[in-house]
Formats: C-alpha cells, structure tokens, sequence
C-alpha cells in the first residue's frame, strides 16, 4: 500500500502525477487512474468485452465546442471582401453555398454544400484584448474580474447542474492534449465548481490506464472496500470537502472501471470504413505550439455524445497565422471543412440534430490589414464562428462588418449570448439559474446575456 503524508487525504494517495494543479493546490487528474488507488499499483482496465445494450438510449441535450486555436481569419473564411483592395481580402475567392446569398471560402466546400445546416456569425466580439486564451470560448466571459477560484467552462458547469446520463459516461469530456502553449491545450476549466466537474481527458498515456491488467473485478471490489475502510479515518482529518470531492473521483474510477461503455465510445474501430473515411484522419500530432489538426476527434465527440457525454469540447490546429497566412490556410481550411461537416451530416443522419449543438471558433478575429510577411495580427474588434445543431435556426449569416472587415456594422454578437442561447437549448435559463461560488454566492450562467433570437424557435 503507498501511504502519502498529506493529512488531506488521510494518508491515503487518491491521483496518478499530473503537471497541473488547481486554484486550491490540489494537483488535477488528465484522466481517472485505477493506479492512483495506490493499492499495489494497479493500471485501469482492458475491460471486459462490450456490453449488449438494450433498447434505445433515451436522447439528452448535448454541446460539442470546438476550440479553433489561435483565433482563425475571418475574412478568408466566412466573411471575404472581394471588394476591398488586395491587401486587405487576400487571394482566396469566395463560392456558393446551398442557400442562396451566402457565400464562404473555396476551401470549404463540403460546409458549402450544407451550409442549410449552418450558421456562420460574421461578428463575434468580446475577447478584452489580444492575448491568446481559451477562456472565452469554454465560458463565454474575459479572464479579468473573475470572482474566486475561477469563472466555471460550459462543460464544469453542465456537469454541476445536470450530472451525468449514465454514471460510467464523464459528463464533460475534453480531447485537448497538452500543448506547447498552456491555453491552447485547455479543455474549459471548472474554475470554482472544483475538481470533480473538470474535463476528463482520455488522450496520450492516459489511455494505457483503461486496462484492468488482470485484476478482476472481484479484486477491484475487495480494494474498494478497502478504502471504503478508510473513509472515517480521511474525515477525521479533513474540514474542507476536499475528501468529498475525491470520494466522487473514487466512485467515478470504479464506475467506468466496471463497465465498458466509455472504451465502447473511444474505440473508432467500431465504425464502418465509410464513416471514417468521411471524417478523415488528418494529422495526430500537435501544430506547433498549438492543438493537432486531428479529423478524428470529431468522430469521437459525436460517439462520446451519443454514449451519453453532455459536452465535449476539441482542440483544432494552430490559426496564429502572423506569417504566411494563405498558405497555411491550405493546411488547416480543407481538414477542418471536412470534420465539421461530416460531423453535422452525420448528427442529422442520426437524428441527433436537435439535440446535439456544434460550435467551433476561437478568442479573436485577425487584422483586415495583410502583414509584410503574408500575415494577419491579432484582431479583438470582430472575429467570426460557426454553428449547428441544437435545435438552433440555421441556413442564415448573422451579423455584417464593413467594407474592409475590420469592424461591426450590423449585429454584433458577444460570446455570452451564444451561451445564453446553448443553455437555453439546453433547458437552462442563463438567468435565472445559479450556480454557488466558494463563498456560497449564487452566480447566473451569463452576464445577464440574452439567447439570441435568431436562432431560436420560441
């Protein structure tokens, strides 16, 4: 047995290592380690073979976020200026969509041919400043003002308020391995919610403890009653609710442990070579300092969804383009363009289209200004997303900027009403419903946003 001197946790060590910590010092969890038990160095399971599930999963109301690291050129994507001198609208030509009036990018041409499906937002705004951050896509606030222990992301605060669907499915499920720079690896964090509503990560390493190693479940059981042993020992040292919290990671661990609906989601294999041939593979490996281009995880957010996920949020490539801004659109707009709409394709071919919300953008937009070097800086003023699914009105562009790109001339839209209005697909009022801080305060989901009336039936 390993002992740790930690009074906290009453002697007893809960978590596998992590780089990471939390607000109260405590080091987080990438991923559920049965080895954390730390009861003669068990690894998580290869479990036993899939379950057969009967009858149909009764439907839920999920997000997929997809986080676009770096912050993408909205000009060459959903909102170019042929008009415009050279310098400001680059060299990429605008086509057709399905809706008569909109046009998009030439190399998005499978969102093109669905853009039925979809919402492009030309004027996005928000972000406090230029700075590189995740945090206003995971929770629609700026990082400044922030009350104690951190505004929660969409993800923390879903799994608080509505729990999971299925104990061995993690209500909020983040496919952000880490990145050279820390934001761009960022799942959403669950800020002053605690630990136990933060993302769980089933990336790298993490993966290998999805084995039981031949321990079977009888031994797993005899352990857990082991600890359980401990439980009045941990309490007596312990006035925080820290023990609390990682009595529910406890319960998480043995419920995935014991069941193999979550290796069920997380294995591709399962899908037909059509399917995944739809999506692509794009490449695994990180871009740069940022997330991988990796087609793949939006397959797995849709099954993770499916399985019974609430919100799942993905990191895609690296659009920090201060350089070189058209060529590295060729490397980043055609797999992009393929994910996502094979992604929303596939939700409305599987009925999940009302049910399941897609999101993808990033913290700013660029400068309508090309750079010396082929690029485009950083632009805080108008930036762009695009979204689908949820029930949400779609076949529309909201919002218009002017002549050059560079600023709103019709309908801004602020990061926060696209929460208000995910959470009121989602069954939450964004401002009625509270959520408690550290000191008990009750906080509303939004800044007093409303959901935005474009999109919504009623």
């Amino acid at each position: 047995m390993s002992i740790n001197p930690n009074p906290f946790i009453g002697g007893l060590k809960i978590f596998g290592e992590s780089s990471g910590r939390l607000c109260d010092g405590v080091k987080r969890r990438d991923f559920l380690k049965i080895g954390g038990l730390a009861l003669g160095g068990l690894s998580l399971p290869q479990l036993i073979k899939a379950e057969q599930l009967a009858g149909i999963r009764k439907s839920h109301k999920a997000v997929i976020m997809i986080y676009l690291v770096g912050a993408p050129p909205h000009q060459d994507m959903f909102d170019l200026k042929m008009d415009a001198p050279l310098e400001i609208r680059g060299p990429h030509r605008p086509i057709r969509t399905n809706v008569p009036g909109i046009q998009i990018s030439e190399h998005m041409p499978r969102c093109a041919k669905i853009m039925d499906k979809l919402v492009p937002i030309r004027t996005m705004y928000g972000s406090p400043g230029g700075d590189h951050d995740s945090f206003i896509c995971y929770t629609g606030r700026p990082i400044p003002k922030q009350p104690p222990g951190g505004w929660p992301s969409l993800g923390a605060t879903l799994s608080k308020l509505q729990g999971p669907t299925d104990p061995t499915i993690p209500s909020f499920v983040g496919l952000a391995p880490t990145a050279g720079h820390p934001p761009y690896g960022s799942p959403g964090h669950p800020g002053f919610l605690g630990p136990i509503h933060s993302a769980f990560r089933p990336n790298g390493p993490g993966m290998d403890d999805l084995g039981l190693n031949g321990v079977t479940l009888d031994r797993l059981a005899d352990r857990k009653a082991l600890l359980l042993g401990f439980d009045n020992f941990r309490r007596d040292f312990d006035r925080s609710g820290v023990v609390e919290g990682f009595d529910s990671f406890q319960q998480q661990a043995f419920n995935i442990l014991t069941s193999s609906k979550l290796m069920e989601a997380l294995d591709l294999s399962k899908e037909s070579s059509a399917v995944r041939e739809r999506y692509g593979k794009g490449d695994p490996k990180n871009y740069g300092d940022g997330a991988p281009r990796n087609c793949e995880h939006f397959l797995i957010a849709r099954r993770l969804v499916e399985a019974g996920a609430r919100c799942v949020t993905l990191n895609f490539g690296r659009w920090d383009f201060h350089s070189n801004n058209h060529s590295e659109l060729l490397t980043h707009l055609p797999l992009f363009d393929q994910a996502m709409s094979a992604l929303v394709e596939d939700l409305h071919e599987r009925g999940l289209d009302k049910d399941v919300a897609v999101v993808a953008w990033g913290e700013f937009g660029r400068t309508p200004q090309i750079n010396p070097d082929a690029g485009r800086d950083h632009w805080p003023q108008v930036g762009c997303a695009l979204l689908a699914g949820g029930g949400m009105k779609t076949g529309q562009v909201i919002g218009a900027t002017d002549r050059l790109g560079g600023e709103i001339a019709d309908r801004g839209v602020h990061f926060g009403e696209v929460f208000a209005t995910l959470y009121h697909q989602l069954g939450l009022d964004p401002n009625q419903v509270t959520v408690p801080d550290l000191t008990g305060r009750p906080q509303y989901l939004v800044d007093g946003w409303q959901p935005m009336r474009e999109l919504i039936s009623s």
